[in-house]
């Protein structure tokens, strides 16, 4: 059975940091490619950033482009997302998942979506 498990989200102010964790399980992790996405209140499902099964090469949606850094321990079975400079656009739910194959393009990656996890909230309030 598949296993995500996403930790780490919180309420900080605009400007801090959070680092999210995800444990999964159930799958060759170290053989697929993940995603983060996140869902704001009322709003669709929103891409974050793509990365590959050696962490080699990654994808990251404009909106985070030069604050977030995604990163994957496969000898732990857990990916990582740095999220640096938060801002409050940046609140919502943070979910991982794992997709079938390795993508540039956040529609696609959202649309392929296999599995995941329940999601760990992140809140950026003043």
């Amino acid at each position: 059975e598949v296993q995500l498990v996403e930790s780490g989200g919180g309420l900080v102010q605009p400007g801090e940091s959070l680092r999210l964790s995800c444990a999964a399980s159930g799958f060759p992790f170290n053989d697929t490619a993940m995603t983060w996405v996140r869902q704001a209140p009322g709003k669709e499902l929103e891409w974050v950033v793509n990365i590959n099964r050696d962490g080699g090469t990654t994808f990251y949606a404009d909106s985070v482009k030069g604050r977030f850094t995604v990163s994957r321990d496969n000898a732990k079975n857990t990916l990582y997302l740095q999220m640096n400079s938060l801002k409050i656009e940046d609140t919502g739910m943070y979910y991982c998942a794992n997709l079938p194959y390795m993508t540039n393009s956040g529609d696609l990656a959202i649309g392929a979506i296999l599995s995941r996890g329940q999601g760990t909230q992140v809140t950026v309030s003043s």
